[in-house]
């Protein structure tokens, strides 16, 4: 009996002693990508619900990088593992190349990467099933537009990009089998994040060709887009944040994408051990994707619009609805 006392004792005072020892390790981190936490799009997305409510539902609070160009990526990770930060989260598909090399390099250490994968027994890679929320408001659109004619901007032309565009026509086709919609990219570099002025350009010509709604991913790029719409007095798609406030009465909804609530979660389950590598994905089953509906947007959105979008939602979620996934082959087949 004492022995069985005794060894109980043993084995609680071990699970205490490596609590402790995890939580004494729980030295979080997040680094952006270089447009920076106030892009009014992704990164500010994961500052505003991830980071932000994780410090202020803890006394633990995460430290943050931002790097000012491409090349600051790689030092700012390896600064952070070298000064013991874990886990550390990577913001965007960017982070790639750099995260490879630090993970590598610092294999005790823990890393998560946002919107894209990285396969290292030390990294957790979180990514989204984009082309359902795509395809939502792409339907939304189809049901909105009088032209029947729709409008896609994209930033960088990655096969991440095209899923959105796949996704969104699939939704307006979905809705109406005659839908037309027009497709452009701002280019081929890192610098069609932000080009607002190409954006602008980019939708004006869509406009031109009878496009009523148009849809931007495109990061910093699609605030040009948003301010085309205005100018023209037609309407606008937000993606990843919400971006319903920027202009309310033009932009119709929103295709978000709950990088913050990701990140917040990520931050509870390592603190609280039940962190582990590998990929996740989210998709409107997970709640990782939706639509934004809100007092900016509520008039644009008749009961009818609203109910057959939540119908959509449902058939997606049970698998009535399979949304075809561009880069699972680099096509768009539906």
């Amino acid at each position: 009996m004492m022995k069985a006392i005794a060894s109980t004792a043993a084995a609680v005072s071990l699970a205490l002693t490596s609590f402790v020892a995890g939580a004494a390790d729980f030295k979080p981190a997040v680094a952006y990508d270089v447009t920076g936490k106030y892009d009014k799009s992704f990164n500010q997305a994961v500052f505003e619900n991830g980071v932000t409510k994780f410090n202020n539902d803890n006394t633990t609070k995460i430290r943050e990088f931002e790097p000012a160009n491409d090349a600051q990526r790689e030092q700012g990770l390896e600064r952070l593992a070298r000064r013991g930060f874990n886990p550390i989260v990577v913001v965007g598909f960017m982070y790639g190349t750099a995260l490879e090399k630090v993970a590598t390099k610092y294999p005790e250490t823990e890393f998560v990467i946002i919107d894209s994968v990285v396969d290292l027994p030390n990294v957790k890679s979180i990514v989204f099933k984009e082309h359902e929320g795509s395809f939502l408001v792409g339907a939304l659109a189809a049901m909105k537009s009088e032209s029947k004619k729709l409008g896609f901007v994209g930033g960088m032309d990655i096969p991440l990009i095209r899923k959105f565009a796949c996704g969104y026509e699939q939704g307006a086709k979905y809705v109406n089998k005659d839908a037309e919609v027009f497709q452009n990219m701002t280019g081929s570099t890192v610098s069609a994040w932000n080009d607002p002025a190409r954006g602008s350009e980019l939708t004006k010509s869509q406009f031109t060709k009878g496009a009523d709604v148009v849809f931007a991913a495109a990061g910093g790029t699609g605030v040009g887009v948003y301010q085309a719409a205005k100018d023209e007095g037609k309407f606008a798609i937000g993606v990843d944040s919400n971006q319903n406030y920027l202009h309310p009465g033009i932009m119709l909804t929103s295709m978000v994408k709950r990088v913050g609530l990701a990140t917040y979660n990520m931050f509870n389950d390592y603190q609280n051990g039940k962190w582990e590598a590998g990929i996740a994905a989210n998709g409107l089953k997970e709640n990782g994707v939706g639509w934004a509906l809100d007092e900016y947007n509520r008039d644009l959105i008749t009961p009818e619009m609203e109910k057959k979008i939540n119908e959509i939602q449902a058939k997606i979620v049970s698998g009535e609805i399979n949304v075809h996934d561009y880069m699972s082959d680099n096509t768009c087949n539906y």
